[in-house]
């Protein structure tokens, strides 16, 4: 009885984790390489790895993603539309509704893939937040998750079975997509965190923050820098970075930080909210 009460309690447990967050890869764009065209385009598209459904794992079901056969390397990729904080990622892959086995050969075409997170849809330009090297038919999972505490807009999958490389004896021949849904978890809004991305950040000048405990990440709004972005520009600079300098304020000291206005006016011969536009002697 204790022992259907702990796994109850971790099962309960890590539901409220995964709620915590937003599938924010639902309905978003994506793309696959190689895409298998004898059949319906319903049926294999890259669209299927974000529709949110799961419930028919086959070819057949038009849910998964289904790419060409003799094919050397396998790619797909959802674009998140905007920069965003991830928290953690899923993986269904195509099962064919049948048992996940170590005889089953989709467990041989899902070993030895890798996932990205890039700012764009080239994968050497992001961050690597898995690469598998250590499973195998008899350890791979049919839904897999890993935790990717990462920002970026492009989540990339990708699997390759290169001619001249040795892979392991248990690895397909080629490579495949093969996957029924890519879910990836995390904020759509930026300056918070928690229990439905709805707590604000604990420095509110912060654009990113942890996902989980809510402290600065980096990214600060307009205006502001230093580690937790808690302190404003020097003066003389303001703006996104504190890069933008001010140049013609009557008082130095009275340029905001923010977007640059001039609070005390403009030196002789300037105009303008922030000073910059020189005005016509006559």
């Amino acid at each position: 009885m204790w022992t259907y009460s702990l796994i109850i309690g971790i099962t309960c447990t890590f539901n409220t984790f995964l709620s915590a967050f937003e599938n924010i890869a639902l309905q978003k764009p994506t793309y696959q390489k190689h895409q298998y065209l004898r059949l319906a385009d319903s049926l294999t598209r890259a669209s299927n790895a974000v529709d949110g459904l799961k419930t028919n794992l086959s070819v057949l079901g038009a849910q998964c993603v289904i790419s060409e056969n003799n094919q050397p390397s396998a790619l797909l990729w959802v674009n998140l539309t905007s920069i965003l904080s991830i928290h953690h990622i899923n993986i269904y892959f195509r099962t064919e509704n049948n048992p996940w086995n170590p005889s089953y050969n989709f467990t041989q075409r899902a070993l030895g893939f890798s996932l990205y997170v890039s700012n764009t849809t080239n994968r050497s330009e992001g961050t690597l937040c898995f690469k598998d090297t250590s499973f195998t038919q008899n350890t791979i999972p049919a839904v897999f998750n890993t935790t990717c505490p990462v920002r970026g807009q492009y989540v990339i999958y990708y699997n390759e079975r290169l001619p001249g490389v040795k892979y392991p004896e248990d690895y397909s021949k080629y490579a495949f997509n093969d996957i029924c849904e890519l879910e990836v978890y995390g904020c759509s809004r930026l300056g918070v965190y928690g229990d439905n991305c709805s707590i604000p950040c604990l420095d509110p000048q912060c654009k990113y923050c942890d996902l989980r405990t809510g402290t600065c990440r980096g990214g600060c709004y307009p205006g502001y820098q230093g580690h937790t972005c808690e302190l404003e520009c020097a003066i003389g600079f303001y703006g996104d970075g504190c890069q933008k300098q001010c140049r013609h304020c009557i008082n130095m000291m009275q340029c905001h930080h923010v977007n640059g206005t001039c609070l005390g006016g403009c030196e002789p011969g300037y105009k303008g909210y922030n000073c910059m536009q020189g005005m016509k002697i006559r």
